[in-house]
């Protein structure tokens, strides 16, 4: 396997799921190459209480071939995620990041984050014919609405990445960011046939968020 297991346990043991952690990885391994190449990661798994709560874990991209899982076996959720797909999406999630890193980039803009969170959920969704996670169905539409940003805020580097998706503040909704993004994907792909799982990772950021807006158009002139 190109994905590489880094245990840091200098602040926490996770020896006991070890072995189970391992064959999640590996299955979601062997479910990606089924949809595109495989590219080569180091995958640090360590345990800590700062995870999504919902679930007991989180993920996190620092680069092309570099992310990480934080567990927290402590969580009352850890133990349903651990088995019941939610760990192999997770990692999913991460390994677009890092396949977007090493070509388009992430980006640095408001609307280039919203279109690389939104490709992440639905490029897992692809893989596993998942319903939305909780943070991209977190807002009503009514709500996603009254939020959306206009083709300034979109363009903006310096936006707040804490106070778009996770409602740091008192500003905006929890997930929005997540929400909005998987939306403005949705759009996306609801005006684009023959949608591949590279396309899934390299499209432009511009070209998302332009076909976005041509569908925001047309429902507002319907």
């Amino acid at each position: 396997m190109d994905w590489q297991l880094h245990w840091l346990e200098a602040e926490g043991d996770l020896s006991p799921w070890r072995e189970q952690i391992t064959m999640e990885v590996t299955a979601t391994y062997a479910t990606v190459a089924g949809l595109i190449k495989r590219p080569r990661l180091d995958v640090l798994v360590q345990r800590g209480s700062m995870v999504i709560p919902e679930i007991g874990m989180v993920g996190q991209a620092y680069r092309k071939g570099l992310f990480a899982l934080t567990l927290d076996p402590d969580n009352p959720h850890f133990a349903v995620s651990l088995g019941d797909g939610t760990l192999r999406r997770q990692v999913t999630h991460e390994v677009h990041h890092c396949l977007r890193m090493g070509g388009p980039g992430y980006g640095r803009t408001l609307g280039e984050a919203l279109v690389s969170e939104g490709l992440a959920g639905h490029f897992t969704r692809r893989l596993f014919d998942n319903p939305p996670e909780p943070w991209e169905c977190a807002v009503t539409n009514e709500v996603l609405d009254v939020h959306r940003p206009d083709k300034k805020t979109l363009s903006v580097a310096r936006y707040n990445h804490a106070e778009w998706f996770f409602g740091a503040g008192d500003r905006r909704p929890r997930w929005l960011g997540y929400t909005l993004g998987y939306r403005i994907v949705g759009e996306w792909l609801a005006m684009t046939s023959e949608v591949d799982a590279d396309l899934l990772v390299n499209v432009a950021a511009e070209t998302v968020l332009a076909a976005a807006s041509a569908a925001q158009v047309r429902v507002s002139h319907s």
